[in-house]
């Protein structure tokens, strides 16, 4: 496993210490990314975005939401894993629209979920994020989204129609892929007591955002499309990072 160089680890950990989030501009990021396998095939691993299956669950609310799912999984020392295709699950305590549910989405490719893009990207945000904890869990299970989000007019786009949520994870990544006639898509974070803590907008490829879930709460406001007479799309990636128990001796019975 590649590291983080120790003024950049200093740095980002202090933010989401310190705020509970932090923005990294896109070129910052691309440079992050360099040192865990860089970006071969960014093109390919962008234009995957154009097959993703419609969100289903969302079929009644009106709102254009495309999305595939799959989960790895890594423990100390050892590399990123794939787990079986299984459904994404949060509780109503989450998740208020669409909580206490298995969602099963279409799994994401295998040549994505293999590609090299995704392995830096999952390689440096488990780098940041083990270099958060002082003492890093026996395992994470770690969740891959891909999302476009789509907008027309008289039909904004909901990023997340939950709105003001966590996800039920200890870590959250997310990655702007592409933007196409897009406008607002600002995320803002917020403290347990409602405070707002800051805000900004993935405006361009590879911005990001690093997330304490357990910390803190996030949204994001509808898109529109600037042109209406044009398809338009917000494509991200959330990559989800969270602590798995240590698994029972043989013979151990758990009560």
């Amino acid at each position: 496993m590649s590291e983080l160089p120790a003024h950049t680890a200093q740095s980002l950990e202090a933010a989401v210490r310190d705020d509970g989030f932090a923005f990294v501009g896109h070129a910052a990021t691309r440079t992050l990314l360099e040192g865990f396998g860089g970006l071969h095939d960014w093109d390919g691993f962008v234009a995957s975005w154009n097959g993703l299956g419609v969100d289903t669950y969302l079929a009644a609310t009106g709102r254009q939401r495309r999305r595939r799912h799959c989960v790895f999984s890594a423990s100390p020392g050892a590399p990123v894993r794939p787990e079986p295709h299984q459904p994404h699950y949060q509780s109503v305590d989450y998740n208020r629209l669409q909580g206490g549910i298995e969602r099963w989405f279409e799994p994401v490719l295998p040549e994505v979920a293999a590609h090299p893009c995704l392995s830096t990207i999952i390689d440096f945000s488990r780098a940041v994020f083990e270099h958060i904890e002082a003492t890093p869990p026996p395992a994470w299970k770690i969740e891959v989204h891909q999302f476009r989000i789509e907008a027309d007019a008289g039909n904004p786009g909901q990023p997340t129609p939950e709105g003001m949520h966590r996800d039920g994870v200890d870590y959250v990544l997310v990655l702007l892929i592409d933007r196409e006639n897009i406008a607002s898509g600002t995320t803002t974070i917020h403290a347990g007591d409602g405070r707002e803590l800051g805000s900004f907008t993935l405006t361009r490829a590879l911005d990001a955002a690093l997330v304490d879930d357990a910390r803190v709460f996030h949204g994001v406001t509808a898109v529109t499309p600037l042109d209406p007479t044009v398809p338009s799309h917000r494509d991200v990636l959330v990559v989800t990072f969270r602590a798995k128990p240590l698994a029972p001796a043989p013979g151990v019975l758990l009560r």
